[in-house]
């Protein structure tokens, strides 16, 4: 490997925790933000001693080659998602990660929660890269026109038109504080094993969406309804009489590790209004569960 490559290499792997998180909020899930960073890697490479040695920016350069892999992957997205086994959810990624990763302290900043991921998987391919390379991670237009291939000023409509959708589609912000006492209540509830105190602490039209992935059981349709919800949540429960339910930080505030026999089976994250809990988001696949081991 030539001198000149074996700097590239340094390059990388100082931008390596920037891009994977970039790719995270981008495609919803770690491994595939891990193969986006490691083609632009794979990219970088190739390039010749002289081109690596004319890119000025080194960083810039692969947030907008990893933007390019992500809208391409993103562009396929939706067709793997309608032959998913069941429902999908984003991968969850405990906030305060402690597996050794690299990348982790930034996949895992609090800021990346389920309900965002979640709206912006009602965004086009272009309205979510623009959103979070330009909101997110301050990529200026000039260079998000590149990865889209418009001009500057339709990627600021873009990300304008995303900003908004993400606004309205995430509601009112409850502090951490209240929805973590939320939360605590609602383990409370569940550890009476009281059909009325558990729906007492559920808002009325809450959604349970449980993922499996085809790989483990799972609800294959959102669970609707308090009263559905908790009885599905205590029949859970029955079926697991030796889980234990470990408090966690998530980019929604506190959730729950489930562990059967010390080998994590679930994670779980929450919305709530400020009262009640609005939405359960259990994530069973063992695939999008490797950050919780």
């Amino acid at each position: 490997m030539t001198d000149a490559a074996t700097r590239s290499v340094g390059d990388v792997d100082a931008h390596r925790r920037v891009l994977v998180a970039a790719a995270y909020r981008m495609l919803g899930t770690v491994a595939e933000a891990e193969d986006a960073a490691q083609e632009a890697y794979v990219r970088w490479l190739r390039l010749s001693d002289a081109e690596r040695e004319a890119i000025a920016n080194p960083g810039g350069w692969l947030m907008r080659v990893t933007g390019r892999i992500c809208l391409d992957v993103l562009g396929s997205a939706r067709v793997r998602h309608e032959t998913y086994v069941g429902e999908w959810l984003p991968e969850p990624v405990p906030a305060s990660s402690e597996t050794g990763d690299p990348a982790d302290a930034v996949i895992g900043a609090e800021s990346v929660s389920t309900a965002l991921l979640l709206v912006l998987e009602t965004l086009t391919p272009a309205e979510r890269v623009a959103f979070v390379l330009h909101e997110v991670f301050a990529v200026p237009f000039a260079e998000i026109a590149e990865v889209l291939g418009r001009s500057a000023a339709a990627c600021r409509q873009l990300a304008a038109s995303a900003r908004r959708h993400v606004g309205r589609r995430r509601g009112a912000t409850v502090p951490r504080t209240r929805h973590d006492q939320v939360v605590a209540a609602f383990a409370a509830a569940s550890a009476t094993g009281s059909l009325e105190a558990l729906v007492r602490v559920l808002a009325p039209d809450v959604v349970l969406v449980s993922d499996g992935g085809g790989v483990v059981s799972a609800a294959r349709r959102p669970v609707r309804g308090a009263d559905h919800v908790a009885r599905f949540l205590l029949g859970l429960a029955r079926k697991q009489p030796t889980a234990v339910y470990e408090p966690a930080v998530t980019g929604d505030g506190l959730g729950f590790a489930i562990r059967v026999d010390g080998v994590i089976a679930a994670a779980v994250a929450f919305a709530t209004d400020g009262e009640r809990v609005t939405d359960v988001w259990m994530m069973r696949n063992p695939h999008k569960l490797r950050a919780w081991v």
